[in-house]
């Protein structure tokens, strides 16, 4: 139980500061790309200002998933709360694509009415260090992400990259200006389109999770050995059916067994074999055994 409150303490910690982080940095950048796309008219840039506002609000949903996902068992929820992680996740994925929708309507009618925009040297210089600071939150948050294994984290991470993709784009489009009257309304519509995608990665992963998926083949090697250690007889472990509560795992399996073992040896060994799985996976198991001639 040390080890699963530290882990938990760990991704706690790790989702407050990469929200607080996300929310100084994206209201300033939020700020100065809302002025600079006044300023020239760009619906791209005003879009680009809006985007990165939304990461602040994805970042507060961490910030309380976080804390949500930190509360401990009860008795309606048994197996804790860390799949509010999940559900931040994809609250934040669906807030993003709004965002997508609104940005894409506004392109198109800025295009059908023939408008364009007006780019100086204070929108380049904007854009570009939005670029750079939202790349930098991206890496610090699949960074935080990778090491906690926080799901919630890395989707504010995935924000983040779409937010310093959509400013490339951006930034592309200022120099072509003199060249192409409706440049900013079609990069509007690309950066709409990213921001499709990045929803559609947020979404696919949280609900992946949710659903329940198969233990991957690392995982199982690791189960199998620890069975062949246990035992020497073949056991035929099958039937994998692992569960993610993100403050802890639940695993199902089936062994073989001959039929002729006594229940006490049957007990004893499968006691054995999930106490190895816990104490070296960290994972609890459940085993069924099937007998067989």
């Amino acid at each position: 139980m040390d080890f699963v409150n530290a882990i938990t303490m760990k991704k706690t910690n790790a989702g407050y500061l990469e929200g607080i982080i996300s929310i100084i940095f994206n209201l300033i950048l939020f700020a100065l790309k809302l002025w600079a796309g006044i300023i020239s008219g760009s619906v791209a840039l005003v879009a680009d200002a809006w985007h990165t506002l939304s990461d602040s609000a994805s970042s507060v949903f961490l910030i309380i998933g976080t804390k949500l996902s930190r509360k401990k068992p009860d008795n309606l929820h048994p197996f804790g709360h860390g799949r509010w992680e999940y559900v931040i996740s994809i609250f934040i994925g669906f807030l993003l694509g709004i965002i997508a929708y609104e940005i894409l309507k506004e392109s198109i009618v800025q295009f059908t009415e023939g408008e364009s925009a007006n780019f100086g040297t204070i929108a380049i210089v904007v854009t570009i260090l939005s670029i750079l600071i939202k790349e930098g939150l991206a890496q610090y948050a699949f960074y935080l992400g990778k090491k906690t294994n926080n799901i919630a984290i890395k989707a504010d991470g995935w924000h983040h990259r779409s937010d310093a993709l959509s400013s490339v784009i951006v930034l592309i489009g200022l120099f072509l200006k003199n060249y192409f009257w409706w440049i900013d309304s079609v990069l509007g519509i690309i950066i709409s389109l990213m921001l499709f995608y990045a929803v559609y990665k947020i979404l696919q992963d949280s609900i992946t999770k949710i659903l329940g998926e198969s233990p991957n083949k690392e995982l199982l090697d690791k189960i199998k050995l620890i069975i062949d250690k246990v035992s020497e007889k073949d056991l035929h472990p099958h039937h994998f059916h692992l569960h993610n509560y993100v403050t802890h795992t639940e695993l199902t399996f089936h062994i073989n067994m001959d039929k002729h073992t006594s229940v006490d040896e049957s007990h004893k060994l499968t006691v054995l074999i999930q106490k190895r799985i816990k104490n070296e996976l960290h994972i609890e198991s459940t085993i069924h055994v099937d007998p067989i001639k």
